[in-house]
């Protein structure tokens, strides 16, 4: 039998929020509905949902801080919804690690259609890159499977928390500023350049464990992307 799938809606608006709720009870989810997301990244952690949906105005804290805050540790499916519809909202909930956007006002019937598309993308990436590479954050730990083996690597806190930030959004090109966010702690170097070789020192630990293989990828002019490919 297979398990229910948990749906967590962000919606301080209780007539959208019934509505959204009701059709994807209809689709079969189990639905969790939340006035405000103060207390959202606790939530997460503690027990993450299958998907989000996430409204960007919110009470307290809006939606945009809490997607950032949520995607330094989850890579939990999260679906952005928003009354405020030009270019620059749209881009910056994107680049902040949302994987859809959905602008009100909005069918009930597309917030499913697009629930369902983002959970049928992420969860075979989650399932293959699992089989390949381990990250603890708990432990600070990475481990990759390699022709031997499971094998640890030895990572420093920067390196670890870069390999973190890619491998939580497969396909998706990341920006050096958007990685030295991520990268900022005691090894953290003030510029972007910086980025670079760390990525390098990386990817030859990484090939040192998985040869055949490989899985950061430069995009020329932009940042890198995660996407394990034949070397």
């Amino acid at each position: 039998m297979n398990r229910p799938i948990h749906i967590w809606l962000v919606e301080d608006e209780p007539a959208i929020a019934e509505v959204v709720a009701d059709y994807l009870r209809h689709a079969g989810y189990e639905v969790l509905h939340l006035l405000h997301g103060n207390d959202l990244p606790a939530r997460v952690r503690a027990a993450p949902p299958d998907a989000l949906l996430l409204d960007v105005m919110l009470p307290g804290r809006d939606g945009l801080s809490l997607c950032r805050e949520i995607r330094q540790f989850s890579r939990v499916p999260i679906l952005m919804m928003t009354a405020r519809v030009d270019e620059v909202d749209r881009l910056l909930g994107l680049d902040l690690g949302a994987d859809d956007y959905i602008c009100k006002p909005f069918s009930p019937r597309e917030v499913v259609a697009r629930v369902r598309a983002v959970l049928r993308r992420s969860q075979p990436e989650a399932d293959a890159d699992a089989a390949l590479m381990q990250i603890d954050e708990s432990s600070r730990t990475v481990r990759v499977r390699g022709e031997g083996g499971w094998q640890a690597l030895e990572l420093t806190e920067t390196e670890f928390r870069l390999l973190q930030a890619l491998a939580a959004r497969p396909g998706h090109i990341l920006g050096r500023a958007q990685l030295l966010e991520h990268a900022r702690g005691q090894e953290a170097e003030a510029f972007d350049r910086a980025i670079d070789s760390h990525i390098k020192n990386l990817r030859r630990k990484l090939a040192a464990a998985r040869p055949q293989q490989s899985c950061i990828h430069s995009v020329y002019g932009v940042g890198y992307r995660f996407e394990w490919q034949d070397a």
